[in-house]
Formats: C-alpha cells, sequence, structure tokens
C-alpha cells in the first residue's frame, strides 16, 4: 500500500524539529491511511506541538461550498488553537499569524491540475516562511498520475491566484515535486524539507493506490472528477455552466442556449481519444443558472490513458463558437482576486487560447504549440521528480 507523507512523519521527521510549535496548513482530505484527520495525528504526536491551524480554499473542514467564497478565522472548539483562513483577508500568513509557531508543516491533497489553488496557498506560504521559518510539505500523490502533462504554460503576465508561476495546466508532480521546484526557482531561502511517499509510482492513479478518496474540496467528490478538472475547469472562465450545482460536477456541462444532440454530434466529428460524449438536460441548484434548465452534455472517459481533458475542453469551446456565434461565451471579471484581466486568460495562462478560439483555429493548430511550450518545461520539471 501507498504510504503519505503524514503516515511516515513519525518516523521520518529529522530531530532538528522535535519539540518545536508548529502551524500546520490542513484540509478535509488531510488524512492518513487509515482516514484519520492529519489534525489529530499531529495533535497526539509527541515529536511536535500545534500551536496553530492554517486552512486554504473551502477552509479546514471543507465548510464553504462554492468557490470564491472567503471565510473568516475562528478558534477551534476541541483544542482552543486559532484557526487562520489563508483564503479571505489574506491569502499568504502574516507574521501575527507565524509568530508563535517555529515550523509550519503542508499537508494538502492536491488533483495535479495547475488551477486547483492549494499549491498557490503553499507557494506563498513559502514566500512568507522565507529565510524566517522551516517548512515541511507531507507529500501526497497525484491522484491522475504523474505521467501525463498536457496544456500550455502560464504566461508572467498572467499570474494570479490560480497560477503564480510558470507550470503547464496539467503537471504530472506531487505537491512535494512542485515544492522543491518552487524553492529552486521562486524561494531560495526557504527552509524546506519533503517528507516523501512510500510506494508510490508514477503510472499509478489514486485508485490503485489502496488509499481512500477523501474530496479534498466541495466540489471534487471522485476520482473521476478529477480525470476531467484539468480540462473542464477552463468552462469556470466561461458563462457556460460547469455543472456545479449537479452530482456532477466538471463532467457535466451545458447552458440553457444549448441543444444538446447537435452539440454532440459536432463534438464527435474531432474524434477524440477516450471519451464519450452524452446530451443530457441539467438543472443546477447553484452557481451558474441556478434552478434553470440547461442543456449540456455528459463527459464519460472511457479510457483515462487515452483522454486528453484540456485538448476535450478545447474542442467544447470551439464547437460551442461555432454553432453559437451570436454569443459571447467568455465571463467577465473579477474571478480569483483578478479585477482586469478576463478569467479565461488567467485559467489558460495566457489571452493566446481565447484569441485562437475566436478565430476558429483548427485544434491541431492549438495542440502543437501548446505541446512545443510543454515540452521545454518537461526538461525543468526532470529535475525535481522524486519518484520513478
Amino acid at each position: 500500500m501507498v504510504k503519505s507523507g503524514i503516515d511516515l512523519f513519525e518516523k521520518a521527521l529529522d530531530k532538528k524539529f522535535h519539540g518545536l510549535k508548529a502551524g500546520l496548513l490542513i484540509h478535509p482530505a488531510s488524512v492518513n491511511r487509515k482516514l484519520i484527520y492529519t489534525k489529530e495525528v499531529l495533535l497526539n504526536t509527541k515529536k511536535i506541538k500545534v500551536s496553530a491551524f492554517f486552512g486554504p480554499q473551502h477552509g479546514i473542514f471543507g465548510n464553504t461550498q462554492d468557490n470564491m467564497i472567503e471565510w473568516e478565522g475562528f478558534i477551534d472548539k476541541s483544542t482552543g488553537l486559532p484557526v487562520y483562513s489563508l483564503y479571505g483577508k489574506t491569502r499568504k500568513p502574516t507574521s501575527e499569524m507565524l509568530k508563535d509557531i517555529d515550523i509550519l508543516i503542508i499537508d494538502l491533497q492536491d488533483v495535479g491540475a495547475r488551477y486547483y489553488t492549494f499549491i498557490w496557498t503553499m507557494a506563498l506560504c513559502m514566500e512568507s516562511c522565507e529565510g524566517k521559518i522551516p517548512l515541511i510539505v507531507l507529500d501526497r500523490v497525484n491522484p491522475i498520475g504523474g505521467i501525463i502533462t498536457e496544456g500550455p504554460l502560464l504566461k508572467k503576465n498572467f499570474t494570479s491566484f490560480v497560477g503564480l508561476h510558470p507550470l503547464p495546466v496539467r503537471h504530472g508532480m506531487t505537491i512535494g515535486e512542485i515544492a522543491l521546484y518552487f524553492k529552486d526557482n521562486f524561494y531560495p531561502k526557504v527552509d524546506l524539507t519533503v517528507i516523501s511517499l512510500k510506494n508510490w509510482k508514477r503510472k499509478s492513479w489514486f485508485n490503485e493506490t489502496g488509499l481512500h478518496w477523501v474530496m479534498p474540496s466541495p466540489n471534487m467528490p471522485t476520482l473521476d472528477t478529477a480525470t476531467v478538472y484539468p480540462g473542464m475547469c477552463l468552462l469556470e472562465g466561461t458563462i457556460l455552466s460547469e455543472g456545479r450545482g449537479t452530482t456532477r460536477p466538471f463532467e457535466i456541462f451545458g447552458a440553457p442556449f444549448i441543444e444538446p444532440e447537435k452539440l454532440v454530434k459536432r463534438l464527435n466529428e474531432f474524434k477524440l481519444k477516450g471519451v464519450f460524449f452524452r446530451p443530457l438536460y441539467f438543472t443546477p441548484t447553484f452557481n451558474k443558472f441556478s434552478g434553470q434548465l440547461c442543456g449540456g452534455v455528459q463527459i464519460h472517459v472511457i479510457d483515462r490513458k487515452k483522454f486528453k481533458p484540456f485538448k476535450t475542453a478545447v474542442a467544447i469551446l470551439l464547437t460551442i463558437k461555432e454553432i453559437y456565434p451570436q454569443i459571447n461565451i467568455w465571463r467577465e471579471p473579477p474571478y480569483e482576486y483578478e479585477f482586469e484581466k478576463l478569467p479565461f486568460d488567467i485559467l489558460s495562462g495566457s489571452d493566446r487560447l481565447r484569441k485562437d478560439i475566436e478565430e476558429g483555429k483548427s485544434l491541431k493548430n492549438m495542440e502543437y504549440w501548446w505541446n512545443d511550450e510543454l515540452e521545454s518545461f518537461r526538461k525543468i520539471r526532470e529535475k525535481y521528480l522524486i519518484y520513478d
């Protein structure tokens, strides 16, 4: 069975950290292989003393359902310790938050896509701790595997809370590997320790690890969701429903103006591998088009090794622009603390993809240029990979 960093904490923690006061950055999926919350595991260890908790987007208990809902810090009832929000008045720890801790321990389950905000919360923690407080990352598996990469690189002028540093959309790295990449290139003075996974292979998907899936955020209910997310999250940058408010977020998409059968017929002409498009109607209970009947499609992944989620999402957007040219599908800001640039542009990493879609350029042409960007990153990425 695969063991996460938290499972190895007792034996792997360097003696120099023993007895220190620790802050814990955690969320609902911060559990050990027996499903015991990291909060409880580290409150009961004799190796360190927990002094404070920190929570990313959605909070330490996953209590904010929708995206972009801020939450305020509070006092944890069971321990009397402070819980600091890193998705509210600030997104990185302040000096006041860090004053009573000697080390910061991060245990967050990522899902393998650049726009999932937990890696950026980690990056901002690295920035705050640099040259001041040692930082320990408890590594976790990349649930969609560590081999396949896809999508364009983030450009410097399009940084935001869904991308602060250059990464492709599907990066194929663990959160510990990303931390090493961040340290080497952006936060060289941070005192970083990564407690690595045991028995994980890059080719392994989450369901092959023996670990139990716990929702890392309220709209990431299953591995199926994570499989399509590197592409379908792009729809957050459009007026289209990405399926929030349904039981299949990101697998379902649509809008009141969409004719499902017409859309599916055109999508099938792309002959995309590993995926089946099924027409359907749905009514979201919250978020976009709440309470309105939407025509749309459910994405069924038939072969996840051949399926390209980013390419699939771009094909979907090309098709919708072609069938409904009169509709402006691009969502206006603000989005994830960006108030000027279009949400779609910060999600895709530049304005190039949106402009190509608007011009009706071929899917093959677009995939060519983002694959070119991918190739340049793969050479950088190799340096930070811990696992075979």
